[in-house]
């Protein structure tokens, strides 16, 4: 048995991680590695880094996609192989040239088809045509060829094999340094995905900023060294380093991925 109070002491998500902890403990007790459903990224990185220093077993994720946000855990016994999540594409095919949906919306319509959090990967937007997804393969074949609704727009899924999605791009680290007077979750976020501090303040209002994985609405929330910024559908950014300046403000290495 894993010593669970120890790997949970001071844990920001102890119901999924006791989950998880249980299918390590299937993984040792059967010598039969696991596999999770898709995880948040919060969640699976927490996970990775209390179960990592367990010397008996072996961590590793999938998504589908090199740079997939939400992943399945694998676990497995030291020396063991471990199973790879069976995963396909998923195509949501409808007309929202006059109704537009957020990645969320498609995520809620597939919710209203029956699909479960554990079965869905990421998500991506398409226009106005759609979106793909990656998902479970039991949920992409109970899907296939079904009619479903987001929002006011009448959809229709189909199973593809990943490869024949159109994955989203994938950037490759970049750092920049900027001088700001104030380290307020607007400004270094302004700086470093290169939009307008005015626009940068109404996505964190509407909830499409995340700090460290989880989503923030006050846009002077302050930074500090470490902390990751998540923007919805524009990557990640890093604190790297804050230095005080001889006029009273603070120069700010950051990286974005």
């Amino acid at each position: 048995m894993l010593p669970r109070r120890d790997l949970l002491e001071g844990s920001r998500h102890p119901e999924e991680l006791g989950a998880l902890f249980s299918l390590a403990e299937t993984a040792l007790r059967t010598w039969e590695p696991q596999v999770s459903g898709f995880l948040e990224a919060a969640v699976r990185e927490e996970a990775e880094d209390r179960l990592g220093a367990l010397s008996e077993l072996t961590l590793a994720s999938e998504g589908g996609h090199p740079g997939a946000e939400r992943r399945c855990l694998l676990l497995a016994r030291s020396g063991q192989e471990p199973t790879a999540p069976a995963l396909l594409g998923l195509e949501i095919s409808g007309n929202f040239l006059f109704d537009p949906a957020s990645a969320a919306d498609m995520a809620e319509g597939l919710a209203g088809s029956g699909a479960t959090a554990a079965e869905l990967g990421d998500l991506w937007l398409r226009g106005d045509r759609g979106a793909q997804a990656i998902v479970s393969e039991a949920l992409a074949r109970r899907l296939d060829g079904t009619e479903g609704l987001v929002r006011t727009v009448p959809v229709r899924f189909e199973a593809r094999p990943i490869e024949a999605l159109q994955l989203p791009a994938r950037r490759l680290p970049r750092q920049l340094t900027t001088v700001e007077a104030s380290l307020r979750l607007d400004a270094l976020a302004s700086a470093g995905f290169g939009l307008s501090r005015n626009r940068m303040a109404t996505l964190i209002r509407q909830g499409a900023v995340r700090l460290d994985w989880t989503v923030v609405s006050s846009p002077s929330q302050p930074l500090a060294v470490g902390a990751r910024v998540q923007l919805e559908g524009r990557g990640e950014l890093e604190v790297l380093a804050i230095e005080p300046t001889k006029r009273e403000r603070f120069r700010i290495r950051l990286e974005r991925h």
